[in-house]
């Protein structure tokens, strides 16, 4: 199948895009060139080929989900921009 470039130029202009000669002949002659492609893809027989979600062997390796003790307000703070005893000062953000 062929794109012609005053189809590429229809379409940047559904889409509100200014386009250039050089640019719009060489778009014409990419979507040509995909299109032939899938043309391509659409010759191979697939019958009986289940359908993948990835290419390979997806695992997920989470780690385990245990409960560790919390941290006290000393070490909490420690590394705090601004701290007032026991609460993390930040910016007011509503006036």
């Amino acid at each position: 199948m062929s794109i012609s470039k005053e189809e590429v130029l229809y379409v940047a202009n559904l889409a509100r895009l200014r386009l250039s000669d050089e640019e719009s002949a060489q778009l014409a002659e990419d979507m040509s060139q995909i299109l032939g492609y899938m043309e391509l893809l659409n010759q191979v027989d697939t019958d009986g080929v289940e359908p993948l979600e990835h290419v390979v062997e997806m695992t997920q390796n989470f780690r385990e989900d245990k409960a560790l003790p919390p941290l006290n307000h000393e070490t909490a703070l420690k590394n705090a921009p601004d701290a007032d005893s026991d609460y993390f000062r930040v910016p007011r953000v509503i006036e």
